[in-house]
């Protein structure tokens, strides 16, 4: 019978540190990305989304009066439905309805407000501009309009300072604000906006709300 002696611990540590060196780089990183992709990544807030709060605030479901127990952004994205559980967030539909739209915000998908990039203390100011469509957008039956001399024109609804909107020459220059629309020759209709006295409604307003984004139960998901 033959006895084989274990090896050192300064050998067996130094067969592992050789054991690490020998791999190849490529199977280190793949498994590091492995590590990373195992926790999805934490999304950048946004001008009209700052906070935690505002985030809470924004969904409804009462999910606001949590928010000292969420106090900063990245345990917003990163608290599990179990540790949600131990800080009191209940009932379990609360939590996931809190966990669905906190995917759908990690996906960019917003309720109404959330494209919007300029906004001062929760709100943002809006208007209706008129530029002209440039000829390669216009449908050939209407060529005969530009042939006379009409200038075809569209309007749409931005979220730009004024001085902004008078140096843009074009619609490619500016962002259409998503869930809006122009009724009438200028008048601004949108859910939760409010127009600027003496504009026609060609300005309005739009400001953080309870429950903006509220989605009604049963539809989620």
């Amino acid at each position: 019978m033959i006895v084989r002696s274990l090896p050192s611990p300064l050998i067996r540590s130094t067969l592992q540190s050789f054991f690490i060196r020998s791999q190849p780089s490529h199977c280190l990183r793949h498994l590091h990305a492995r590590a990373s992709a195992s926790q999805p990544p934490t999304p950048q807030p946004t001008p009209f989304v700052p906070d935690a709060s505002t985030f809470l605030k924004l969904i409804g479901r009462n999910l606001s009066q949590h928010a000292g127990k969420i106090p900063t952004w990245q345990s917003l994205f990163s608290l599990t439905s179990t540790q949600l559980r131990e800080l009191g967030v209940e009932p379990a539909r609360t939590r996931r309805y809190l966990l669905w739209w906190r995917d759908r915000f990690r996906k960019g998908i917003f309720g109404v407000g959330g494209d919007l990039r300029h906004v001062k203390d929760g709100g943002a100011e809006l208007r209706v501009v008129e530029l002209p469509v440039a000829k390669a957008a216009i449908p050939k039956s209407r060529s005969t309009s530009i042939a006379i001399g009409l200038q075809r024109t569209k309007r749409m609804i931005v979220n730009e300072p004024p001085e902004v909107i008078e140096k843009s020459l074009s619609l490619q220059q500016l962002k259409p604000v998503d869930g809006m629309k122009v009724v009438g020759l200028r008048t601004i209709v949108g859910p939760y906006v409010q127009p600027v006295k003496g504009t026609s409604g060609s300005v309005a307003t739009i400001k953080v709300q309870e429950g903006m984004w509220e989605v009604r139960r049963g539809v989620e998901g």
